[in-house]
């Protein structure tokens, strides 16, 4: 198997990975939305916040076979790499997978990253696989979808207004699209407030949200054709930001919505502030977006009480991403 980086400007090769990841998909996660050629490519030029990872094919004569990629954050986390690795379904069993992650160990011994990461679709190969391989499991993320044609808007204003009444100190600011400049400072400090979500046995560093950061990542987002909802609480007496909530809604699918971040922060909590700005949320994008039909998100299994938030709102479980990592210093 031949590795070579994968060009955004390559369609052929971008059509194969597209293919290779929905077969792939198919047994290991049904359940997620397909991936398209836009998204792909928008991955490989921009990924989440403007650091994209490093993608690579493998290939076999004119064949896509294997999809890896690498991602070494520059922010936070001097240590860290997170590697993931995709062979064709039809191609596993070959000893393929073992060529890519040799391949993988090698950059990240040379870009001097000795803790990595990996996931693992619960029920998949991948689980033994990388158990085999020396990696551990450190935590369980669970996706959840909200299906909003099962969602009562009677229901949820409710909950939204129960929630006001606990957090009558507080008010709802709507952002849609980029950050004001002279809000991004606080948006940059509050979004901080992520790093205590549970990473149970996860051998993470808290990240860092400069305003440059945040820009960024919004940036990427519009770029990757994504329309993007913020909704801020706000103290009212002192104009403190005390949480938030992101939705982003693609353009090119405009029934999917996905859930970026719900946090709180720790000295404003026990308001109900986060299920008033979920609510809120569903109750905003009910008025702009009304031909949506799901919102995924994420937590951790651990996460006890933003998926109770989220159960009230309609949320259920689609699937489970097992966490490892390897050290290798």
């Amino acid at each position: 198997m031949d590795i070579t980086p994968l060009s955004a400007d390559d369609r052929g090769a971008l059509d194969q990975v597209v293919d290779l990841l929905n077969a792939a998909w198919a047994l290991d996660a049904p359940w997620q939305h397909p991936v398209t050629a836009r998204k792909m490519r928008d991955q490989v030029l921009r990924g989440w916040d403007g650091e994209p990872d490093d993608f690579f094919v493998g290939v076999e004569g004119d064949q896509v076979v294997a999809l890896l990629s690498f991602f070494a954050p520059s922010w936070d986390n001097p240590e860290l790499a997170w590697l993931n690795l995709t062979v064709h379904p039809e191609h596993r069993g070959r000893g393929l997978g073992d060529e890519g992650l040799r391949f993988l160990l090698d950059r990240a011994a040379a870009a001097g990253r000795t803790k990595l990461g990996a996931d693992s679709w619960d029920g998949s190969p991948g689980n033994a696989w990388l158990d085999k391989r020396g990696f551990t499991q450190g935590s369980r993320a669970i996706n959840r979808r909200q299906h909003l044609s099962e969602v009562s808007l009677g229901d949820v204003r409710k909950l939204h207004d129960e929630a006001a009444e606990a957090a009558a100190a507080y008010e709802l600011v709507r952002i849609a699209g980029a950050t004001p400049d002279d809000l991004m400072p606080a948006v940059a400090e509050m979004t901080a407030a992520i790093n205590d979500a549970p990473l149970d046995d996860l051998d993470i560093d808290d990240e860092v949200f400069p305003p440059e950061r945040i820009t960024a990542y919004e940036q990427a987002q519009l770029a990757n054709g994504m329309r993007f909802y913020r909704l801020l609480a706000r103290h009212r007496e002192t104009g403190v930001l005390a949480g938030h909530s992101v939705v982003a809604v693609e353009d090119e699918r405009d029934t999917i919505g996905h859930q970026h971040d719900t946090t709180v922060v720790r000295s404003h909590r026990g308001h109900r502030l986060g299920l008033l700005l979920k609510a809120g949320m569903v109750l905003w994008l009910a008025e702009v977006e009304p031909q949506l039909e799901t919102v995924d998100t994420w937590n951790a299994e651990s996460n006890d009480h933003m998926i109770a938030v989220n159960e009230l709102l309609g949320y259920r479980w689609m699937g489970r991403e097992h966490q490892y990592m390897l050290h290798t210093g």
